[in-house]
């Protein structure tokens, strides 16, 4: 997220300039504080391990504070998670470069070991929760619902699980575009000149990193060959319809970047925004490249606040936080066992973008691979 971005930006990336933290007492030591039953909360990997929530919340609430990097208020509704967690537990959230990207996150973590100012948690995209998890930087925690997240959408011992997602979507203006497009194949058309943004670099935002894959899907790809998608961008470039400026809201309300692929929920939630505004944003998921992916939520392995991080997570898994989410337009992991057990949000689910049939996931083999295509090839498929 160089502009900045949201908090999409979620593959490769510099660490950002940002505001350093205070070094505050509890963070320089919590990492090895205990329960009263004599339990670490740095070591427990479920709730039970500390006697339960009611002992783990008291642990966060001692600890006071939770300090997270990269997550603004308006992605996702985090805005609405963040202050119902800090109403609901007493525990302060102190978010760092809200504007920052995955890479950010992970950087903070490896610069910042052992010093009260290092990220307690982690919001990323699926391919940098499971890099960090091999680089051995998440420790490994189960929420309660754990059990109900699809297996593929979550590490076997827990060092990181999807918590939202959505599908690549077009974003159009309809004051400033005649006939907003529907599927990739209409962004080649000539009337789209210099309208095409996405919301950063592919290398750094995952939302980028998703339209490519997406592209590559309605171009003849697949999750095993992201090549395509970097070629259809190629054509984009060359016919003049793409446009390198990042994608924001200001951006979009300046009219600089009429047509946004991003995600749906970030899309949709636009759309509100934009109402008050007096500018006419749609929505659509692209029928020719169907690309759903998730974010997922993990724990620094040696988090300077232990209990409230755990704490965290519980809260982003329970209904109220899934709930949440939904009302941000985020399809939740939990989605589907909150349907079945009743607890799910049905008014704000039946406002989510239309889709069809069931989203599949790249692997992290394929993920791995797609990153590095885009490494190679991004900077000369869209220079000149």
């Amino acid at each position: 997220m160089t502009v900045p971005l949201p908090r999409t930006a979620v593959l490769t990336g510099v660490l950002a300039t940002a505001a350093v933290f205070t070094l505050s007492a509890c963070g320089a030591d919590s990492a090895t504080s205990t329960t009263d039953g004599g339990r670490s909360a740095a070591a427990a990997t479920t709730a039970k391990d500390v006697g339960g929530m009611d002992a783990l919340a008291e642990e966060a609430k001692k600890e006071g504070t939770l300090h997270a990097i990269a997550l603004p208020r308006d992605w996702a509704n985090y805005g609405a998670l963040i202050d119902g967690f800090e109403k609901k537990y007493g525990v302060k959230v102190e978010v760092e470069n809200p504007g920052g990207a995955s890479q950010d996150e992970i950087s903070a973590v490896t610069s910042r070991k052992g010093q009260g100012n290092a990220p307690d948690v982690l919001d990323l995209g699926s391919s940098f929760a499971q890099s960090a998890a091999q680089q051995g930087l998440l420790a490994p925690y189960m929420v309660a619902g754990f059990t109900d997240i699809p297996d593929d959408q979550k590490d076997s011992i827990g060092r990181w699980s999807n918590d939202y997602g959505g599908y690549i979507s077009f974003g159009c203006d309809v004051k400033r575009v005649r006939t907003c497009p529907t599927s990739f194949k209409d962004l080649l058309k000539p009337q789209y000149k210099g309208q095409v943004a996405l919301n950063g670099n592919p290398s750094k935002s995952g939302s980028a990193f998703g339209a490519v894959y997406a592209a590559a899907l309605a171009s003849g790809g697949s999750f095993d060959d992201i090549q395509p998608g970097v070629d259809f961008f190629a054509k984009l470039k060359k016919n003049g319809n793409y446009t390198p400026v990042a994608s924001t809201q200001a951006t979009i309300e300046k009219g600089q970047t009429p047509i946004s692929i991003d995600w749906d929920y970030l899309n949709t939630g636009y759309t509100d925004d934009f109402k008050s505004k007096g500018l006419d944003w749609t929505v659509t998921v692209p029928s020719d490249g169907q690309f759903s992916q998730y974010y997922s939520q993990a724990i620094n392995k040696v988090a300077p606040h232990p209990a409230a991080a755990r704490l965290w997570q519980e809260y982003l898994y329970s209904a109220e936080g899934q709930n949440l989410r939904l009302k941000g337009y985020a399809r939740p992991a939990l989605m589907t066992a909150m349907k079945e057990a009743g607890t799910l949000d049905q008014a704000a689910a039946a406002k989510l973008p239309k889709v069809t049939g069931t989203p599949s996931f790249p692997t992290e083999s394929q993920q791995s691979s797609a990153r590095f295509v885009i490494s190679q090839s991004w900077g000369q498929a869209v220079s000149g």
